[in-house]
């Protein structure tokens, strides 16, 4: 059998950008396999999260923006979003851009294939490929989330799902407004489920419009497609379009804890390892975080589990507002309009990326329906639902 020092079960965004932190980040002199059934040679999904700083992808960055809208029901708002900026990275992109610089590179080897199991041990773990094929490493990353396997135990955990399907769009004639993207529309009928459009306008002509809802259940094909269409029609009236890319996904929202081991040489990513927010099902910016750690903890201290974790308090928050969205899903828009319309940007973006102090949390939640919320807490440190 070929040994490795590490081995990623995964080679989408968890598995190629810590594979890149690696070699990138004073681990260039391990050896390093990748395996992945899919060779990524599509623009299956993009990517955005906002940041005051560089981060390790900035170069493919295909978009920047500086302001966003807020369109609610009875007002809009075009907020300027200094000193961040929110950024758009194509999954295509990244993919070229990561394997390029991976393939080049002697001690790192990309193999194509589907992983039947992996088994831990107590010095090395062992992959084994659906042929047979098996490989050790020090450490496996395993990134494998496979959404059909994934249960929550709804007894004490809520579990809803943000799904969507987008439309990149070429219109004839500039109707965008390029500098700000569209966080949230509410302005379309919640019809029992919290649901919003989301545009991100490559310039005047081009942009990419998603039909977005956090619910349990999903829609069929034809419902958002015919909600894609109702939204253009009513709010871009008389405008031209053509469907230039499709995008769908489901990202899973839950407070359930996710585990970081696996076992003794075993260490989940990515979705599988947690690094999904759960209230909002941002995920790309929180996985670069947690590879910079995870190559730090390795590089100082010969093991990946760094032990870095926010405050317990951002998990409940989290659960306060998937039972309000779970319960009672057509008051979301409203405590979204609140903490848009009452919050400083940067004071909620400090909330959403778990780093803000004790103080500006409470100050934002201050800004919300606050027998709402509280019922909400109660309902969370019971433990179970009070449907």
């Amino acid at each position: 059998m070929e040994h490795y020092d590490y081995i990623l079960a995964g080679g989408g965004a968890a598995g190629l950008s810590l594979a890149y932190q690696m070699v990138h980040g004073g681990l260039q002199d391990r050896r390093i396999l990748i395996i992945d059934l899919d060779t990524k040679q599509t623009n299956d999904r993009t990517w955005c999260f906002w940041s005051d700083g560089a981060t390790p992808f900035d170069s493919i960055v295909k978009k920047r923006w500086s302001h966003i809208w807020f369109h609610g029901p009875e007002r809009s708002h075009r907020f300027s979003l200094d000193p961040y900026e929110y950024r758009m990275i194509r999954g295509i992109d990244f993919y070229e851009f990561t394997r390029r610089d991976l393939e080049q590179r002697d001690t790192v080897d990309i193999l194509t294939a589907r992983v039947a199991s992996i088994e831990d041990g107590r010095d090395q773990a062992t992959v084994i490929l659906e042929d047979g094929r098996r490989f050790t490493a020090d450490w496996v990353f395993d990134s494998l989330f496979l959404a059909r396997e994934f249960r929550v135990d709804e007894e004490r955990y809520h579990f809803l799902k943000q799904h969507f399907r987008g439309w990149v769009i070429e219109t004839d004639q500039d109707v965008f407004d390029s500098d700000a993207a569209t966080m949230f529309d509410l302005r379309i009928p919640q019809d029992g489920a919290f649901r919003f459009m989301y545009i991100l306008p490559e310039n005047e002509r081009k942009a990419l419009v998603e039909y977005t809802f956090f619910s349990e259940t999903l829609l069929s094909a034809e419902e958002y497609e015919e909600g894609l269409r109702t939204y253009l029609e009513s709010y871009y009236p008389g405008v031209a379009y053509r469907i230039v890319e499709y995008e769908d996904g489901i990202i899973p929202m839950t407070e359930q804890p996710f585990p970081r081991r696996g076992g003794e040489r075993i260490m989940f990513t990515g979705t599988k390892g947690g690094r999904v927010k759960a209230s909002t099902g941002f995920a790309f910016h929180r996985t670069q975080q947690d590879g910079a750690r995870i190559v730090a903890s390795l590089r100082d201290r010969g093991t990946p589990f760094h032990g870095i974790t926010p405050p317990r308090r951002y998990r409940t928050f989290d659960a306060m507002l998937l039972s309000v969205l779970a319960r009672t899903p057509e008051r979301g828009r409203d405590a979204f309009i609140r903490l848009f319309e009452r919050n400083p940007l940067p004071r909620l973006w400090r909330f959403l990326d778990e780093v803000g102090t004790i103080g500006e949390n409470l100050a934002l939640m201050a800004t919300v329906q606050w027998g709402l919320f509280i019922a909400a807490w109660f309902r969370v440190k019971l433990g179970r639902f009070l449907r």
